[in-house]
């Protein structure tokens, strides 16, 4: 048998060479449930949607169980604007009245989710789209903040509407789902128990899907490489305690502190590990789950 002879045979060969340095890597997530929040500006961009969803079907034939859960504030925000309908955000989160959830259940359990969908059953998937209501996967209950009066400094309660977080979750659906060879792509809204429909945060959602499930990865598809320390550079990985420490020393600020809680939330639940990657990066998801350089910020316990 003899080397490559061409310039097209020593491409095969380095081709090769990728897919088996990617093997050990392959075999420690086999059978393993990754959960994936998909979100941001990777989601209006239709080469990186692509690239995403191939990603995501290369999973699935790997044989890992993906979960994918997504947001689609742009889009919500969109509709709302055409339809007329004033929305405001108060801390971060968009106060959700009877008509704004309406549409937001509209856009994120319709076109957003079946548009995944039909993105990962292109790339070879076999994927399928839910919502937290069915088979009443995940029970919301409706989510309170407060905010200080910045005259009186008294504390108040701030009514978002109806946006709830998770509260109960039932993961025999998405099992089922899995192991009928099936991806879940699910929406973030879910019931209450009063019977009401509720706005869950994506982030939120995905952290208690992926410790419901135990997950061995909940990977945060963002806008940035990941946590950066004092000097901007990327941090490749953190405990607990240590992401703990460097929001107590500002480090970690703005809106990454609430991100990074997350992450801490769902290892506390069971999840082996969460990454912060960044999404605008191509095929990003395969570079953090199967090679040695990883792509993002890992926190791990």
């Amino acid at each position: 048998m003899t080397g490559p002879t061409s310039e097209g045979d020593a491409d095969f060969v380095a081709r090769a060479r990728v897919i088996a340095t990617a093997l050990p890597y392959m075999l420690r997530y086999d059978t393993k449930t990754v959960v994936v929040k998909y979100g941001g500006s990777t989601m209006g961009d239709a080469d990186l949607a692509e690239s995403f969803a191939k990603d995501i079907a290369l999973l699935e034939v790997s044989g890992v169980y993906p979960v994918v859960v997504h947001g689609g504030g742009p889009q919500i925000g969109k509709l709302l604007d055409r339809l007329e309908i004033k929305s405001e955000f108060r801390g971060g989160l968009r106060v959700t009245d009877r008509k704004t959830v309406e549409v937001v259940e509209m856009v994120l359990a319709g076109s957003i989710n079946k548009g995944i969908v039909m993105s990962i059953n292109a790339a070879g998937g076999k994927a399928v789209g839910l919502s937290g209501k069915d088979g009443n996967m995940v029970v919301a209950r409706k989510l309170t903040r407060t905010e200080r009066d910045p005259d009186s400094n008294i504390e108040k309660v701030v009514d978002l509407g109806f946006v709830g977080e998770p509260w109960k979750v039932n993961r025999e659906v998405i099992d089922m789902v899995s192991k009928a060879g099936l991806i879940p792509v699910i929406a973030p809204v879910a019931p209450g128990e009063d019977g009401e429909t509720y706005n869950i945060n994506a982030d939120t959602f995905a952290g208690a899907i992926a410790g419901a499930l135990g997950a061995a990865r909940l990977l945060f598809l963002t806008d940035v490489p990941g946590v950066l320390d004092k000097d901007r550079k990327l941090i490749k990985q953190l405990t607990v305690a240590e992401a703990k420490a460097l929001i107590a020393s500002g480090v970690i600020s703005g809106g990454m502190i609430p991100k990074v809680e997350t992450c801490i939330e769902a290892i506390e639940k069971g999840v082996e590990g969460v990454v912060i990657l960044d999404g605008k990066t191509p095929h990003a998801v395969i570079l953090e789950l199967f090679t040695e350089l990883g792509a993002g910020t890992l926190i791990t316990r």
